[in-house]
């Protein structure tokens, strides 16, 4: 298994297609590392907030803030109706802080960030409510999981195919075994993706710690711990799935006619992060899926909307449904990858 993981890998490491994979995913994680620092810099003036006097001294820290004065909620609720501040605070003792935080359409998460414990928030207009941090980190999970996942999905589907029409896999199993082949190829290609993430992890991390926003690194870092975890054991599902489907033909020219279920259940999950990063229902619903809990339980987890319990038991689910794709993956690998010419059927290559 080792030896055919170690083929895989340099035969990765080798192709231009995977090096300028990697390197795009390298300079947009680069970029939108620098694009924070720069955004942060130029906040270095502090968010204008109104602040009434008796909410004031309720405040942590006042570090940050370009504060306002009025006399009541009234006039703190007007100032962010008209645009001059982004924020009003009034004192509520209604609320776990003793203040609410007042937005007109939403309230900037490095403000509530910068309030240590999270105050009640109202909204003037819920209904056009925009995190734009939230939005670049959905597309950030949809991203790389999409772009990782189909390029090296399509090339084991691509390795196993070429080896079946150069008739190469005929000397390789009188070697070793079809399912150490296949297990081989799985392993090779989960290392070199696992390398990507932990690569674009460290950037983020190293990144942030270097530009000074260690208040989004600390609301970010357990989603990433998160995603590299799901990620893994998606992957892994997901790369069984494309070798088993590959050895059902013998030509390139019908890697797609197989492979297309398997791209759309990869895309799903990217569009879906992306529309609906913060519709709870869907969130919830994809995170429990295992061919989307790498992109949506992250997600819940970065939003706050997850309770400690439920990754562990999405990662159960993914667990269990891994094995049970690696074993029919394995399966229809052994029964179809001798069979030349046509396409072989998925009913006949399960029953062997």
């Amino acid at each position: 298994m080792w030896l055919v993981a170690e083929r895989e890998i340099g035969s990765k490491l080798r192709s231009k297609a995977f090096v300028l994979s990697f390197a795009f995913l390298f300079v947009l994680a680069l970029a939108g590392v620098i694009w924070a620092g720069i955004a942060a810099g130029n906040s270095g003036g502090g968010t204008p907030v109104a602040v009434t006097s008796d909410a004031r001294s309720l405040l942590p820290s006042d570090a940050g803030l370009d504060v306002t004065e009025v006399a009541d909620r009234a006039e703190a609720e007007a100032l962010v109706a008209a645009g001059d501040v982004d924020a009003g605070i009034f004192a509520d003792t209604s609320s776990p802080t003793g203040f609410t935080v007042l937005g007109e359409s939403d309230v900037s998460s490095t403000l509530l960030l910068g309030l240590s414990v999270p105050p009640n928030v109202e909204v003037l207009d819920p209904s056009s409510a925009w995190n734009f941090v939230g939005y670049i980190v959905a597309i950030a999970f949809g991203l790389v999981f999409f772009v990782s996942a189909q390029l090296f999905g399509t090339t084991i589907a691509q390795s196993v195919v070429e080896e079946k029409q150069t008739r190469v896999v005929e000397l390789l199993i009188s070697a070793i075994p079809t399912r150490a082949l296949l297990a081989g190829k799985v392993i090779g290609n989960t290392v070199l993706a696992m390398g990507q993430i932990i690569i674009l992890a460290a950037i983020i991390v190293i990144g942030l710690t270097v530009t000074g926003q260690s208040e989004l690194l600390r609301g970010i870092g357990a989603p990433i711990v998160w995603f590299a975890i799901f990620f893994l054991f998606g992957f892994i599902l997901l790369a069984a799935l494309f070798a088993a489907a590959a050895a059902l033909v013998s030509r390139q020219e019908d890697i797609g006619s197989v492979t297309s279920p398997l791209v759309l259940l990869v895309m799903a999950p990217y569009f879906l992060i992306i529309v609906m990063w913060n519709n709870p229902p869907v969130l919830t619903a994809m995170s429990y899926i295992p061919f989307s809990a790498p992109v949506g339980m992250p997600m819940r987890l970065f939003l706050g909307t997850a309770e400690w319990w439920e990754p562990l038991v999405a990662l159960v689910i993914l667990l269990l449904t891994c094995i049970g794709a690696i074993l029919l993956g394995a399966k229809i690998y052994d029964n179809s990858l001798l069979r030349m010419g046509a396409r072989v059927k998925l009913m006949d290559a399960l029953r062997g």
